[in-house]
């Protein structure tokens, strides 16, 4: 039954990212962050090293593909600035590889969290514009 669920699960998020456009891909990324992050501190609960390992590694490729979105030359300073602090949450991430320490994964959690809070107050007459701040191939949701 479990691998029924997952497998529902995957078609699931596979019908999702096709039927999103930029905006929500964007939105999906940084929830799938928060997720993976959760469940990263979770196995740190259980002692479940290996998961441990899995989640924080998917955090990290999540955030790192929102830093690689960024288009530094047309975001100016507001990309340059997500662009830094998604490198410091990466690095702290790979800290709590090393360490186990939940509070770090608090802290980087928030931060996604204020991110996304900010990218899903965009009204929708501004999302465009805000897509221009992201790499063509990110804009268009490739």
């Amino acid at each position: 039954m479990n691998n029924r669920l997952k497998a529902y699960t995957q078609d699931s998020l596979r019908t999702q990212v096709a039927g999103a456009d930029p905006y929500q891909l964007i939105q999906m990324l940084m929830a799938g962050a928060i997720a993976n992050i959760n469940y990263a501190k979770g196995a740190i609960q259980r002692g479940e090293l290996e998961n441990k390992a899995k989640y924080l590694s998917k955090s990290q490729a999540i955030i790192e593909s929102l830093r690689t979105s960024l288009n530094l030359d047309v975001g100016g300073e507001v990309a340059q600035n997500l662009n830094d602090l998604y490198l410091y949450m990466v690095d702290r991430l790979a800290d709590v590889s090393v360490s186990s320490n939940i509070e770090i994964l608090d802290e980087v959690s928030g931060l996604v969290q204020q991110i996304k809070s900010a990218w899903d107050a965009i009204p929708q007459a501004n999302r465009d514009e805000a897509l221009g701040q992201l790499e063509p191939a990110a804009a268009s949701g490739a």
